[in-house]
């Protein structure tokens, strides 16, 4: 048996590729748990009323979930937690670069790192000295936290994991460079976030979309590191519209919510979906 999760951000309301998610979940639990967790962390964006929303579409879609679990605004100490650990592990380095700074500096490279979705961050503040840190500190700044990839693949060694849709794959530590495990505006980040709260749900089988299979890469080491169980991954194709576009939250008119108002029934919506 497996235990599945669908874990929708409450940013907006649930669209059609939400819905395909959650099937996506419910059916890979199969006789299994199917859980719902809201990944929430992000708190400067969210809107309350948006947890109901998603649980009475859900509901109507008759994609209920089996339990729901703490959303991850509850588990903030249990994030710090395991930042401290990758910090007593010396896997982890402060990152004190504005957005604005990371882009004038790679805008200024004349080959810089790139990673399946673009330039990545160029290692600037990897490898700082005490010294120049309190500097920084002095002036106001306070930093993000990034992992160390070269460092990381050097404590865990050779890793793989396996995806019921893509099969196995070597993992690169660094393929989409020095993650930010630890936000200045939030404690944490969604990478780090993730493995953990997957771990404390029991999950054992992780369903998404495939455009977060480059993210896997980091997710497996970060599991290594921390010695946190390894699930199997399914990375599920996208919805898309028209153009080819991945849905996202701007997509009003394909809102589950929007599709119920016009008249249609859960099957109706259902049938919208691809096949599994």
């Amino acid at each position: 048996m497996s235990t599945t999760r669908f874990a929708p951000s409450p940013t907006g309301p649930l669209h059609l590729g939400h819905a395909y998610a959650a099937l996506v979940a419910r059916a890979s639990a199969a006789a299994g748990r199917y859980l719902l967790r809201f990944e929430d962390i992000d708190h400067t964006r969210i809107r309350p009323e948006y947890y109901d929303f998603a649980r009475d579409d859900l509901a109507w879609l008759g994609l209920g979930p089996d339990r729901e679990t703490p959303p991850q605004l509850e588990r903030a100490a249990r994030h710090r937690e395991f930042l401290d650990r990758l910090r007593a592990l010396g896997v982890l380095y402060p990152c004190y670069c504005t957005r604005r700074e990371v882009a004038a500096e790679i805008a200024a490279m004349r080959s810089a790192p790139q990673g399946p979705e673009g330039p990545l961050y160029p290692g600037t503040c990897r490898g700082l000295d005490a010294g120049r840190q309190a500097g920084l500190e002095a002036e106001g700044r306070q930093p993000a936290w990034r992992l160390d990839a070269a460092r990381a693949a050097s404590v865990v060694g050779p890793l793989a994991f396996h995806d019921r849709r893509h099969g196995r794959s070597d993992v690169d530590p660094g393929l989409l460079g020095d993650l930010v495990l630890g936000r200045k505006d939030i404690g944490t980040s969604y990478h780090l976030a993730v493995v953990i709260d997957d771990a404390d749900d029991g999950a054992t089988r992780v369903t998404r979309g495939e455009d977060l299979l480059p993210a896997t890469h980091g997710h497996r080491t970060l599991q290594a590191l921390l010695d946190l169980p390894e699930p199997d991954y399914l990375h599920h194709r996208l919805v898309t519209d028209e153009s080819g576009r991945r849905l996202a939250k701007r997509d009003d008119a394909r809102a589950i919510r929007h599709f119920r108002e016009e008249g249609h029934t859960p099957a109706d919506v259902l049938a919208m979906l691809p096949g599994l």
